[in-house]
């Protein structure tokens, strides 16, 4: 039991967390690229993402890789929030926003990765262990359009 549901509903809760994250963080992300702000929907993606983060200590495990991503997507988050929120995106805050909300972005998507190559029967066929090609592949792929996106999202992101 955690939070008083069982494994398997925490769960599904955790991973329905993260998956608002993530779609509600492409919505963010593609409307930088249009020099918008959806406040409502950033909300949406900073809570989802800092909920799906904390919650992920939550799971009874040792400390690992699972949990350093978890540090480091925090910290981002934490950056992000004071860059939007305290600083207003005023002179050098606004691209420490869209680079800490995209890599925060990024992590939950290398999470993603990982997690459907562990627990999806046809890409865990294709990477068993994590460390064949097909694996890299996919996430040299999300890494470099994270990098493309993030470098537009900072060059054309100037909210009024």
């Amino acid at each position: 039991m955690i939070l008083r549901m069982s494994t398997a509903a925490f769960t599904e809760f955790h991973v329905l967390l993260s998956l608002i994250g993530i779609v509600s963080g492409i919505v963010v992300l593609f409307a930088m690229l249009s020099a918008s702000r959806l406040p409502a929907m950033t909300v949406i993606f900073l809570t989802t993402t800092v909920a799906t983060s904390v919650t992920g200590f939550l799971f009874d495990s040792p400390f690992g890789p699972a949990r350093v991503v978890g540090i480091i997507s925090l910290a981002a988050l934490a950056a992000a929030i004071a860059a939007l929120y305290v600083y207003k995106l005023a002179g050098s805050w606004r691209w420490i926003y869209v680079a800490t909300a995209v890599f925060a972005l990024y992590l939950n998507c290398f999470v993603g990765v990982v997690q459907t190559f562990q627990k999806v029967p046809f890409f865990n066929a294709l990477a068993p262990t994590q460390k064949e090609p097909p694996f890299a592949l996919a996430q040299g792929v999300v890494l470099l359009a994270f990098i493309a996106l993030g470098i537009a999202a900072a060059n054309k992101f100037r909210p009024k």
